[in-house]
Formats: structure tokens, C-alpha cells, sequence
């Protein structure tokens, strides 16, 4: 993978976070994929995606190069296209905690967080 710095340090972190997620929860098994097909389109940014197979939830994270310091993300389902609603998080600011606790979160368990 030809990724920038920062995709390669959210990816780092998304690991992390999906060891723990795995040794805290037997049935939740997210799926993390990277993507930087959006540059192919002309598109300066790269995506993360965490998905929940068994119920098409997916996490979608995006880096754009014109943010340098934001990660955007939002809630969504692998079947749908995203909207143009997304949160956005300081970058320094999410950690492998932070991740874990939107898969919890999203995935089930809300009131284990």
C-alpha cells in the first residue's frame, strides 16, 4: 500500500482496536478495509471502512489531504451509499479507544462502553 502517513497510522490504530474488540466480544467481528480508489476518480483522499458483515453496518472513515488534521467519519450500511452527513474528530484525538468504543457502539453493546 502507497499510503500517506496518516491512513498508515489510523490503520495501525483500527488494528489495535479491532484486537480488543475481538478479545472483549465473541460475536462481533468487524471487517477493516482500506481504500484509496478515491484518488484513482481524481479524489484527493483515502477511506477506512469497518464493517459489521452480519448486519451490513459499516463505519466509514475518511482522510482527505485538504484536512490534514480531521478525520471525518459517519455511520452507514455497506448496502446504501453514504450521505453527505459526516462527523469529523480532531485526528490527534482518535485512538484505538476511540474506535473501539464507536464499533461497540454501532456494532451492539452500547451499554458496555
Amino acid at each position: 500500500m502507497n499510503a500517506n502517513p496518516a491512513l498508515l497510522s489510523l490503520s495501525e490504530i483500527a488494528t489495535q482496536a479491532h484486537e480488543k474488540i475481538q478479545q472483549d466480544f465473541k460475536d462481533i467481528n468487524p471487517v477493516i478495509g482500506v481504500m484509496q480508489g478515491m484518488r484513482k476518480m481524481g479524489i484527493p483522499a483515502d477511506v477506512m471502512t469497518i464493517d459489521c458483515l452480519g448486519s451490513t453496518k459499516r463505519i466509514l472513515v475518511v482522510l482527505h489531504d485538504e484536512m490534514p488534521d480531521i478525520i471525518r467519519f459517519q455511520y452507514t450500511f455497506s448496502d446504501q451509499d453514504p450521505s453527505d452527513d459526516y462527523q469529523q474528530r480532531v485526528s490527534a484525538e482518535v485512538t484505538s479507544e476511540t474506535i473501539y468504543a464507536w464499533i461497540v457502539e454501532y456494532f451492539g453493546h452500547k451499554s458496555l462502553i
